[in-house]
């Protein structure tokens, strides 16, 4: 490796791939080749970590689409109670009630089923497998210098397991008794007897039955992701050299594999509430005047399960995101990211506090006081590595040579939203301002801000940073601005407003306000929240063909690494098989954000050994 300290200009990345790099005599056997014999295996039943990612992605914004529809439902509802729905008849059958005038009015209990699978879908099919599900995919083995990932068929069967569940959470919509209607949190006694309510009954057997397999699709995806991290980096990569959008993946999959089976725990316990006559869950319930037999459960004990889930899961959605951040932040800010150790540990504190905090969400289910301060402590304690995250974001900014692309721009946008969204859950983490709070449109505001849209932002950002990566194409960069503008002004017009009407006490989950005095005078503001919600609405439609009308018509790549990006992906050929790099494996010099540090050149790849003055800074990893 001495020889290889002379940089001379002339060399190639190439070359030094060759020279330098690390034989795993995958060439020789071409493991990689045998599976792609024809469409089905390439494209449908592949292999590939690149396809499967994508994959991940499209089922992803089919389901985006779905729960954003939804959502315009029920808003349109809640903006104007007076109008006539009936033009939804043909879609929504039976759950648009038409009178004898002929208005439509949507049907009390379908509201709830829409709240329901709006929240259920977004969360969990939406954010979590099109975040994790896409990224952690597309870039751990490229990003960590591996053909694929440790064990390919089961991430094809993390898919597939993931896209049963969406089969069967699209047929509980379609049940005549109509989907689950008990929240996406699903909360007994809603949940817990099939009697309780029209939905909850065959629809909620297929909701729990779907979030199951969905389960599964984490599990094998985690293991995974955590097995190549760990065990398949190539020659010279050390952990302090990842790339921080690897650290955030391979914590979020460490996160997921220790809540998400409490979850199927709790989820098992309420089957056995439903089918068998325990009571775990229930307790001195009276159904029409009758006494039921269940005595001695509680529904506080689910709480406690579906929490320690619950919140674990909101840094699943948002540590991907950020990780994705501030990759994109420092390529096109030029600058080296700030902070990184500090960057790394912030995630592995906000991974440890995630699972000591989840009772901030039970302040008002009778919890102990007492025990509720130790919660108090520790969710104000999460906001420190959060705000060490942005702090060192806007310093990577901070006279940076920065590219106002879509990508970097949605990067922007992203710590905007985090900010403003994250300083209201410092109220809500006070159990004390939480009693006036909880369960108001000031919960939504904060949760949709943080964690939707934020999350959001993030998976936009990676979107358009890897797409040539993807498809060897771009993306529009005059629609990808317009996209970033629409959302980001939309965005705050939906959710800004709900704080005011949430400190005024307007409760969630209502189906009409106007039958309150109290909130009346709240009609136009209800109205221009439901126009701004369409009005974003449409500008993600704008994304969507943008998205598909770039991977046939965008323009084509025709340089290896168009970002002048230092991290491994970008060495891979244009055209990337599986396999990823033809020759050799490349080796690893340095860390991943050598920005603007050499004359003559603004960045310098991973793979380019370092100079002897570098060597002589110790402070260089």
């Amino acid at each position: 490796m001495e020889n290889a300290v002379i940089q001379e200009p002339q060399i190639s990345e190439n070359d030094l791939i060759e020279k330098n790099g690390f034989d795993d005599h995958f060439h020789d056997h071409h493991h990689g080749d045998k599976f792609q014999s024809n469409f089905i295996t390439t494209y449908i039943f592949s292999q590939d970590h690149k396809i499967i990612g994508k994959q991940f992605l499209i089922t992803g914004m089919f389901w985006a689409i779905i729960g954003a529809l939804m959502s315009i439902v029920f808003r349109l509802q809640l903006g104007f109670p007076e109008e006539s729905l009936a033009w939804l008849k043909p879609v929504l059958g039976k759950w648009i009630v038409v009178n004898d005038a002929g208005i439509g009015t949507l049907a009390p209990e379908f509201y709830y089923a829409l709240v329901t699978m709006h929240g259920t879908i977004l969360v969990f099919f939406v954010l979590t497998a099109g975040l994790s599900g896409t990224f952690s995919n597309l870039l751990i083995p490229l990003q960590v210098g591996a053909r694929d990932m440790a064990s390919p068929l089961l991430n094809m069967l993390s898919y597939w397991f993931f896209f049963l569940a969406g089969v069967i959470m699209f047929v509980s919509l379609f049940v005549n008794t109509g989907p689950f209607a008990g929240g996406w949190t699903a909360y007994p006694p809603l949940s817990a007897l099939p009697m309780a309510s029209s939905g909850s009954g065959t629809g909620m057997t297929l909701w729990v039955l779907s979030l199951v397999f969905f389960v599964v699709s984490v599990l094998l995806g985690g293991i995974n992701y955590i097995t190549t991290v760990l065990n398949l980096r190539t020659k010279g990569m050390s952990m302090w050299r990842l790339p921080l959008t690897i650290w955030a993946f391979f914590i979020t999959a460490i996160i997921g594999l220790l809540s998400f089976p409490v979850l199927v725990s709790a989820f098992l316990l309420v089957m056995f509430d439903r089918g068998l006559g325990t009571s775990f869950f229930l307790s001195e319930i009276f159904i029409g005047g009758q006494a039921l037999d269940h005595v001695g459960g509680s529904p506080v004990l689910y709480q406690h399960l579906f929490w320690f889930l619950g919140h674990p899961e909101v840094y699943i959605i948002i540590l991907p995101a950020m990780g994705i951040v501030s990759e994109v932040l420092s390529v096109h800010s030029r600058k080296p990211i700030f902070g990184y150790k500090a960057m790394v540990f912030s995630i592995l504190a906000i991974a440890f506090l995630s699972f000591i905090v989840w009772a901030h969400h039970m302040f008002m289910s009778g919890v102990n006081p007492f025990i509720s301060n130790i919660f108090v402590l520790f969710t104000l304690i999460i906001a420190v590595p959060s705000a060490v995250k942005v702090f060192n974001w806007i310093a990577t900014l901070y006279k940076g040579n920065i590219r106002f692309n879509p990508a970097s721009l949605f990067g922007i946008g992203f710590v905007s939203m985090f900010i403003s969204g994250g300083l209201t859950g410092i109220f809500l983490g006070n159990s004390a301002i939480d009693i006036q709070m909880h369960d108001t449109y000031f919960v939504v505001a904060h949760f949709h801000i943080v964690m939707g849209v934020a999350a959001f932002f993030g998976m936009f950002a990676g979107i358009y940073h890897w797409f040539p990566k993807m498809y060897g194409r771009f993306m529009s960069d005059t629609l990808g601005k317009v996209h970033f503008w629409g959302t980001m002004i939309g965005a705050y017009a939906v959710f800004w407003p709900m704080h005011y009407i949430g400190m005024a006490g307007v409760p969630r989950r209502y189906y009409r306000f106007d039958a309150f005095g109290t909130f009346s005078h709240f009609t136009e503001l209800n109205q221009f929240i439901t126009i701004a919600a369409i009005v974003t609405f449409g500008f993600q439609l704008l994304f969507v063909i943008n998205f598909f009308y770039s991977i046939w018509y965008g323009k084509k790549m025709t340089t290896k690494n168009p970002w002048k990006a230092t991290t491994l992906e970008w060495t891979t050929p244009i055209e990337t098989g599986h396999g990823n790099w033809p020759g050799k494996l490349p080796a690893v010099e340095r860390w991943a954000y050598d920005y603007s540090k050499n004359e003559g050149s603004d960045f310098t790849p991973q793979t380019v050994p370092l100079t002897e003055a570098e060597k002589a800074d110790v402070s260089h990893h």
